[in-house]
C-alpha cells in the first residue's frame, strides 16, 4: 500500500512538472510575440497622462530591455492567464464530478475579463492618484522631477499588476467553493481578518493619505462581499442539484 502511494506521488509531481513546463512555454512564446507590441504600448504609456508632460531618461545601459521585458511580460501574463487556469483545473479535476469539471471550466474565460477590469481601474484610477500624491511631495520639497524610465515602469507595475490580480478575488473563491475547499460560512467568519489583509495591501499599493487608501481599500472590500455572495449562490446552486438528485436520480443531472 505505502508502494502505491509513492507512485500515485511521483505521478502526480510528474505530471505537476509537466503542466508547469507547458506554463512557462506558452509564457514565452507570448513574451516573444510581446516584444512586437512593447513599443507601440510604450509610445503610448509615453503620451498619455500622467506620464504626458514628463521626460524619461535612461541611468543604465539596459534600462530599455528591462522597459521591453516588463512589458513583454505583463501581455504575455495577460493572454497566457486562461491558459494557466486550464493547466491548474486540468491538475485538480480528476478529484472533481464530471458535473464539477464542467462548472469550474466555466469560469476560466471570465478570469481574463476580471483581470482587464483590474487592470483598468488600477491604471486609470489608482496610479495617476499615486502620481499625483507623489508629484505633490517633490513639488513641496522643492525638488526637480526627473524620472527614470525604468523606475517609472517598475513603480507603475507594482501598483497596477497586484491589484488587477487582486481582481480575480470572485473567480478564485467561486473554484474554491465549487471544490469544497470554501464556503460562505468560512468566509463570514474570517472577514475581520480578510478585511485586515486588504487594508494592509491597500496600503502597500496607494500613496500614503487616508483619501487613497479608501480609494484602494473599498473596491477591494466590495470585491470580498461579492465573492461571498457569488460563494453562497455556488452552494445553493450544489445542494439544489444534490436534491434534485436524490429525488429524481442522478440522469437528471447528466
Amino acid at each position: 500500500m505505502p508502494r502505491e502511494k509513492e507512485i500515485s506521488l511521483i505521478d502526480h509531481l510528474s505530471e505537476l512538472r509537466t503542466r508547469i513546463i507547458r506554463i512557462v512555454i506558452i509564457l514565452a512564446l507570448t513574451m516573444i510575440g510581446g516584444f512586437f507590441a512593447a513599443q507601440r504600448i510604450f509610445l503610448y504609456f509615453k503620451e498619455a497622462p500622467p506620464a504626458a508632460n514628463i521626460s524619461w531618461h535612461v541611468f543604465s545601459p539596459v534600462d530599455g530591455i528591462r522597459i521591453y521585458m516588463m512589458i513583454a511580460f505583463v501581455i504575455a501574463l495577460t493572454i497566457t492567464l486562461p491558459y494557466i487556469l486550464f493547466q491548474i483545473w486540468g491538475f485538480v479535476k480528476e478529484g472533481l464530478t464530471m458535473a464539477e469539471q464542467s462548472a469550474t471550466l466555466r469560469y476560466i474565460p471570465y478570469t481574463l475579463l476580471c483581470f482587464i477590469i483590474g487592470l483598468s481601474f488600477a491604471y486609470f484610477i489608482v496610479f495617476p492618484m499615486s502620481m499625483t500624491f507623489t508629484n505633490r511631495i517633490s513639488e513641496n520639497l522643492g525638488l526637480t522631477q526627473t524620472y527614470g524610465v525604468a523606475q517609472y515602469f517598475s513603480f507603475m507595475i507594482n501598483i497596477v499588476l497586484p491589484l488587477s490580480i487582486a481582481f480575480e478575488l470572485p473567480i478564485v473563491v467561486m473554484f474554491l467553493t465549487r471544490i469544497r475547499l470554501l464556503n460562505p460560512k468560512l468566509l463570514h467568519k474570517f472577514r475581520r481578518y480578510a478585511y485586515l489583509v486588504l487594508i494592509i495591501t491597500a496600503s502597500l499599493i496607494s500613496p500614503p493619505d487616508l483619501v487613497s487608501h479608501l480609494m484602494v481599500a473599498i473596491p477591494l472590500f466590495a470585491l470580498y462581499e461579492i465573492s461571498i455572495l457569488l460563494s453562497r449562490f455556488v452552494i445553493r446552486d450544489q445542494m439544489k442539484k444534490q436534491n434534485r438528485f436524490n429525488t429524481e436520480g442522478p440522469l437528471l443531472l447528466k
